[in-house]
């Protein structure tokens, strides 16, 4: 859980350093300008869309995050059980595929777009190098957490019933915090002004790089690198279709959204 919030401060840090004018904006004269002129974006139109997801991102999240601490109780969904383990690999297919088809791409097209200078943004691949930097991080910060005895999840750590809400409502309402802070600042900057364009890459990059780590490292190679799906070759082939199945729908989305 802790791996969430390592990019909190950098990322208000960046969306407030979009809303500052930048004398680089001149660089490409049709660069900076109203998005909503080229009919693609409609912000009055989008912003209904955007509260609606901010509601049903929030009552997902607690769901999603709130189910393991009810069913512990339900013996068929106990984290010990099988079905557990394959619905957690599914998760972490759509978490593994979001990274890579729908994140990393925006930041590649954002990094790379002809209202950036030339030189650095041309020359040199700042999207690979963050998200990798990003999960580098991230390992770092995970190591440390768990050598000083702070790592684990909420499942799995005694904590007492105010400590496991306190954790699960601050770990459900970071996405929606975030869409609600982007929709206050999006009527301060342009779009597609070299600076906003530099932020909203660089942010997607990180974002990518812990979501590929995430998937790979705190989900996958957790289970499937464990006693249990290691004990059991129809779980491991239960496991890997749960995986495919969740990262290809996610991937079958990106051609649309």
């Amino acid at each position: 859980m802790s791996s969430k919030f390592i990019l909190i401060p950098f990322t208000i840090s960046l969306l407030i350093l979009a809303t500052l004018p930048s004398p680089a904006e001149s660089v490409v004269a049709d660069c900076g300008g109203d998005a909503a002129a080229d009919g693609c974006t409609d912000k009055k139109k989008a912003l209904p869309l955007k509260i609606i997801a901010i509601v049903s991102i929030l009552v997902t999240s607690m769901i999603g995050v709130c189910l393991p601490l009810i069913t512990r109780s339900v013996p068929a969904l106990s984290p010990e059980r099988s079905l557990f383990v394959i619905v957690k690999a599914f998760a972490a297919g759509i978490i593994l595929a979001t990274g890579f088809m729908h994140v990393l791409p925006d930041s590649f097209d954002m990094l790379s777009s002809d209202c950036l200078k030339e030189n650095p943004w041309h020359k040199f691949p700042f999207t690979g190098f963050v998200a990798m930097l990003s999960a580098i991080v991230t390992l770092m910060i995970d190591s440390m957490a768990t050598r000083m005895g702070l790592g684990g999840c909420i499942l799995q750590a005694e904590y007492n019933f105010v400590k496991k809400a306190a954790m699960a409502f601050f770990f459900s309402v970071t996405t929606p915090f975030g869409i609600a802070l982007g929709i206050a600042l999006s009527s301060m900057y342009k779009e597609d002004s070299p600076r906003s364009l530099i932020t909203v890459g660089l942010l997607n990059a990180s974002s990518a790089g812990l979501l590929i780590y995430m998937a790979l490292v705190d989900l996958l190679a957790s289970d499937f690198m464990g006693p249990k799906l290691q004990g059991s070759i129809k779980l491991q082939l239960k496991s890997y279709a749960a995986v495919l199945l969740g990262a290809g729908g996610m991937s079958l989305m990106a051609k649309w959204a």
